[in-house]
């Protein structure tokens, strides 16, 4: 009973997400120099190419935890233009999806030269996923007949989803705003009845302050909505730099929390809980290169493991120009 009720709390908490229809779900990886997994208007926004893999895994020693691992490359084709591509592969027991989505950005430069940060960006990405359900083991330990399980074959449904957003970097200050399924195709894998999009709205802003050769403090905050389910959530982040004579060090924590709980029974009461978890990052940039860890840990009396989900992102950045932007911004220098 208590394993049913578990399920049915983490059901309410995450069905919103789970039926979504998003290629790329939106986690905290975008902390780790990765905007652009976030937000297309990003694609070529920094004076380098970047090439970015990440894999995330969460629960370790449960078999078949959710894993997910993304290769995504972004820079600029022309002065004024960025493309960039994302490729993805996404498990979570038995279900699977594999996809990708190529990105377009416009960049309007309101400075005089090419020096002083002052950039709105524009941008949309277009992409497909094949998701897939297993189901050949599922009359393995359980042979009880079931009309809509096959229990032979692997069903396989492909779709496809279209972000558009802005960006704008003025100096040590910086916006995006995205909107994630704007236009979306039903996937129809486990019924004919499933949502056709959930539009998603995706607001980051955050300013960098300090002394270069010393410290640099970044403030930032994310704050997401899903329209159809009215689910809102809100990540409060605080980054730290400090320049070495190889490149540069950077950590910081971010804090997450959904606007919106679930209700269970507790005892003879009725309790609440709300999605909430902390994620410590740490980060080194050596030359071109790049390396990153998170760890996001679960917060709340009702979860499904004590163990948290874990992230290591791998970088490097190419095409560099001669010179910097003359600002403390991160994200595009």
């Amino acid at each position: 009973m208590k394993l049913r009720l578990l399920f049915l709390i983490l059901a309410v908490i995450f069905t919103k997400q789970t039926y979504s229809q998003e290629i790329l779900p939106v986690y905290s990886d975008y902390l780790s120099d990765n905007y652009f997994l976030l937000h297309p208007s990003m694609a070529g926004a920094a004076n380098c190419a970047k090439i970015r893999v990440t894999g995330r895994q969460q629960w370790f020693g449960q078999e078949d935890a959710p894993a997910l691992q993304t290769l995504s490359f972004n820079g600029r084709v022309s002065d004024r233009d960025g493309m960039g591509l994302i490729l993805l592969n996404d498990k979570n027991g038995y279900h699977s999806q594999k996809g990708f989505r190529v990105a377009y950005a416009h960049h309007i430069l309101f400075s005089r030269d090419e020096i002083d940060l002052n950039q709105l960006s524009f941008g949309v990405n277009f992409g497909f996923a094949q998701s897939l359900l297993d189901e050949t083991s599922f009359l393995a330990n359980n042979p009880t007949y079931d009309p809509i399980i096959n229990g032979t074959i692997v069903q396989k449904a492909t779709y496809m989803n279209m972000d558009i957003g802005a960006s704008y970097n003025y100096l040590d200050f910086y916006a995006h705003l995205t909107v994630k399924n704007a236009l979306a195709s039903a996937r129809d894998l486990y019924t004919d009845k499933e949502p056709v999009n959930l539009k998603r709205l995706v607001y980051n802003m955050g300013y960098t302050f300090g002394d270069s050769e010393n410290i640099m403090f970044e403030p930032s905050f994310m704050f997401q909505h899903v329209f159809q389910t009215k689910e809102s959530t809100v990540d409060l982040n605080i980054k730290a730099y400090k320049e070495l004579e190889f490149g540069k060090l950077w950590g910081g924590i971010s804090y997450r929390r959904s606007l919106d709980g679930a209700e269970y029974v507790e005892g003879n009461s009725i309790s609440s809980q709300k999605l909430q978890y902390f994620t410590p990052l740490l980060g080194i940039n050596f030359k071109n290169y790049m390396f990153a860890y998170t760890y996001s840990h679960l917060m709340g009396n009702v979860k499904f493991d004590n163990g948290g989900f874990h992230q290591i992102t791998l970088g490097i950045n190419l095409f560099c120009k001669p010179e910097k932007y003359h600002c403390n911004c991160p994200a595009v220098n």
